[in-house]
């Protein structure tokens, strides 16, 4: 694994089918207001996935920016690190886009690319989402839950879960804020693992040092989402230098939290209190956020989890 030059690709921006949308739309009210009761959901860009068949982020219309792609070597196609979502259920009341289709494609896509371009993993372009349950899940070491502060897990998907991390899976966790959601996903996780309990990673730990050096206060890697980062870069917003989401004492301080094992392996890990799955999904969408928040804090934080989860 090398360190490589700074990021500098911005990209135009993605088209959205409107008629399908609509059409899909009338017969899919309930899901669109009240929750992601699937399996027929939408994603933040309006476009219709379906739980129950979607494989992968490459066939979602992507809705902020149009990601490059790229080829192996017949019989090199699984030879790759696959970036792979999660599918799970939200409580009630809940749009879509507040659980596990939040960013989705579009950060799943891009952080493929940037592990691809500025690092010598070899990475699959397309990405993977599956639930649990599914038995593919033990095809790929490393798992992502985007926004599960709402999650609530089935008895069977935490057997699953369980199975999987026991068997020297890792899982990371991103965006969610606030105590309250902290609580509801540290309550689900125990019913995983009712024996482990939560880690401080400090600044000084190796993953934060093993490929891009983020030697600042944990702090100083918060990403907001995107208008709340355009806010915190404008000198006349009142929100200006705040790059928490929220405000209020309880959104301040960013966390990276982590469950290990016997031997110290890190199996979990949670970035609380900040939203690197926005520092990817949006980076063509404003030059400004792109350099603060997703090229210093998004991804150089992301490159050291999976270097370091695939690596230890």
């Amino acid at each position: 694994m090398h360190k490589t030059g700074i990021l500098t690709l911005i990209f135009a921006v993605a088209a959205l089918s409107f008629s399908s949308s609509v059409a899909q739309f009338r017969g899919n009210r309930r899901d669109f207001w009240s929750g992601d009761t699937g399996p027929n959901i939408r994603t933040e860009g309006g476009h219709w996935i379906n739980e129950d068949t979607v494989r992968t982020a490459r066939e979602t219309a992507t809705h902020s920016v149009d990601t490059p792609t790229w080829t192996y070597p017949p019989g090199f196609e699984k030879d790759v690190f696959t970036f792979t979502r999660v599918i799970f259920k939200s409580k009630p009341g809940r749009p879509p886009w507040f659980g596990w289709v939040n960013d989705y494609p579009d950060s799943d896509l891009n952080l493929s690319f940037r592990l691809q371009q500025l690092t010598s993993v070899k990475v699959d372009p397309d990405g993977r989402v599956l639930k649990l349950t599914d038995p593919a899940l033990f095809e790929y070491p490393m798992i992502h839950m985007a926004k599960p502060g709402a999650m609530e897990l089935r008895e069977e998907e935490a057997r699953a879960l369980r199975k999987y991390l026991l068997a020297g899976g890792a899982l990371m966790a991103d965006d969610f804020w606030g105590t309250q959601e902290w609580e509801n996903f540290e309550l689900q996780i125990k019913r995983v693992l009712p024996d482990r309990s939560w880690t401080e990673l400090p600044i000084e730990h190796p993953l934060f040092h093993c490929v891009y050096d983020l030697n600042v206060p944990k702090d100083k890697l918060q990403v907001p989402y995107i208008r709340a980062g355009r806010a915190s870069l404008d000198p006349n917003n009142p929100h200006f230098g705040n790059s928490a989401q929220y405000t209020g004492d309880d959104f301040k301080q960013m966390h990276v939290r982590a469950w290990l094992d016997d031997k110290q392996r890190i199996v979990i890990i949670a970035t609380h209190n900040t939203n690197n799955g926005d520092g990817w999904e949006r980076e063509g969408e404003d030059t400004g956020y792109f350099h603060e928040y997703s090229e210093n804090r998004a991804y150089p934080l992301a490159i050291n989890i999976v270097f370091y989860l695939m690596t230890h």
